[in-house]
C-alpha cells in the first residue's frame, strides 16, 4: 500500500487503515426497522493508505481496476455529485462536514478483498476505513460506533442508498471470535462469543456470482414498505410488534404489505433465538434458524434468486447444519453452517449443482469472526 501510494501521489502516506467486510448470520433487513441483527466481521477487508491535504483537494485512487486519480474539492461535495465507487469516499468526507468536524482534504489509495456486488458490505468496509483514516488523521477523536453511523449517513445522504445501519457498525465494531449482536434502537452492541471450529463447525461463504445493486430501486420499496406498514399500524418501526401480533396486524394492512411484516417480525425473533443458543454453547441449534431466515427472505421478502436457492437448497441436501442467503439481497452469498468433515463435499456438490444448471462457478471460501476496523500501519 505504502509503495503504491507513493507512486500514485509521489509521497508517503501518513497510514494505513483496515476495515472488515462482514456476514450477516442473523436479522436481515431489520435494521431500518429498528430492531435486531447479528453480524460477524470476515477476514477479507478494505485497505485504505491517506495522506492530509491543505489545499482543500480530495484525491481518490482504487487498485481494483487501476483507473484514473478522481479529483474533487472537498468544499464542493454534494450529493449526487459523484456517481462512481468514489462517491463513498467522498460521502464520508462530505458527512463529516455536515457533522461540523473541521476536516478537509486528503490523498486515498484503497484496495480490497471483499467481493463487490456479493452481498458482504463492500461499500461500508469502505466507508469505515476511510472514516476512521479521517478520525485519526485530522484528529476527531470519534468512537467507532460514531464512526459507524458517519458511513451509514454517507451510503444514505450522498450515495443514495437507504441502507441501515447494520453492516457499517459490523465492520466498525465487531471483534475477533465473536459475533455483533445489534440492537439498533437502542444504540447498543454486545460481544457474543462465536467460534465455530472449537466446536468442530465450519462457515462457507458461497459467493453466487450474482451481483446485486441495493441503489437500484428494489432495496427503498422494501423499506418504503416496512415504514407505510408500521404508520398504518399507529407504530413508530415494525419493531414494536410481537409474533404475537401478527394475527391482529394481519387484519389491519393491505394484503401486499402484510408478507413484509411477518419477515420483520419473525426474523427480529430468531435474532434473539440465535443469541439464546450462542450464549449456552450450542451453536449447532443455529442451523435451522438460519434455514428458517432463508425461507422467510424467499417467500415473504421475495429478495432471493434461484442461485441462491440452488445453493441453499444443495447444502442442505449433503448435510449442511444450515444455510441461507446474507445480505440485502437480489444476489450476492449465501452461507452454510456445517460440520468441518463435510464442508469439502457440500462445496463440491453445490458447485456440480451449479454447473448443472448452467450457472456461473460460484466461489467458496470459508470464514470465521474477525476483527473490526483499525489502524494497521
Amino acid at each position: 500500500m505504502t509503495e503504491a501510494f507513493l507512486r500514485i501521489f509521489g509521497a508517503g502516506p501518513e497510514g494505513v487503515w483496515a476495515a472488515p467486510g462482514r456476514v450477516n448470520l442473523i436479522g436481515e433487513h431489520t435494521d431500518y426497522n429498528d430492531g435486531f441483527a447479528l453480524p460477524i466481521a470476515i477476514p477479507q477487508h478494505t485497505l485504505v493508505a491517506a495522506r492530509r491535504r491543505q489545499d482543500g483537494r480530495l484525491r481518490l485512487h482504487s487498485a481494483q481496476g487501476d483507473g484514473p486519480v478522481i479529483d474533487l474539492r472537498v468544499d464542493r461535495l454534494t450529493a449526487g455529485a459523484v456517481t462512481t465507487w468514489g462517491a463513498y469516499p467522498a460521502g464520508v468526507v462530505w458527512a463529516l462536514r455536515e457533522a461540523g468536524h473541521p476536516v478537509g482534504g486528503a490523498d486515498l489509495h484503497v484496495d480490497s478483498t471483499v467481493p463487490a456486488g456479493a452481498g458482504l458490505s463492500s461499500s461500508a468496509a469502505l466507508e469505515c476505513a476511510v472514516a476512521f483514516a479521517y478520525n485519526d488523521l485530522y484528529g476527531l477523536d470519534l468512537s467507532a460506533s460514531a464512526l459507524a453511523l458517519i458511513g451509514q449517513r454517507a451510503e444514505n445522504g450522498f450515495a443514495g442508498v437507504p441502507c441501515g445501519a447494520m453492516d457499517q457498525l459490523a465492520s466498525a465494531c465487531c471483534t475477533a471470535g465473536a459475533a455483533l449482536h445489534l440492537d439498533i434502537r437502542a444504540g447498543a452492541h454486545q460481544q457474543i462469543p462465536f467460534a465455530p471450529q472449537a466446536q468442530g463447525m465450519s462457515l462457507l461463504v458461497v459467493d453466487t456470482r450474482v451481483k446485486h445493486d441495493l441503489g437500484d430501486g428494489a432495496y427503498a420499496a422494501l423499506r418504503a414498505g416496512c415504514e407505510q406498514a408500521a404508520r398504518l399500524l399507529g407504530l413508530a418501526a415494525l419493531r414494536d410488534l410481537t409474533p404475537a401480533d401478527l394475527s391482529r396486524a394481519g387484519t389491519a394492512l393491505p394484503a401486499h404489505l402484510v408478507p413484509l411484516v411477518r419477515h420483520v417480525v419473525t426474523e427480529n425473533a430468531r435474532v434473539t433465538d440465535a443469541v439464546s443458543h450462542l450464549r449456552a454453547g450450542h451453536l449447532a441449534a443455529l442451523g435451522p434458524i438460519l434455514t428458517d431466515g432463508h425461507a422467510s427472505l424467499r417467500d415473504d421478502f421475495r429478495i432471493s434468486c434461484t442461485e441462491s436457492d440452488l445453493a441453499v437448497d444443495t447444502a442442505l441436501a449433503h448435510g449442511a447444519l444450515g444455510a441461507r442467503m446474507t445480505g440485502g439481497g437480489f444476489g450476492g452469498s449465501v452461507i452454510v453452517l456445517a460440520q468441518e468433515g463435510r464442508v469439502e463435499a457440500i462445496g463440491a456438490a453445490v458447485t456440480a449443482a451449479f454447473r448443472a444448471a448452467g450457472y456461473q462457478a460460484p466461489h467458496l471460501f470459508p470464514v470465521s469472526p474477525a476483527a473490526g476496523a483499525r489502524r494497521i500501519a
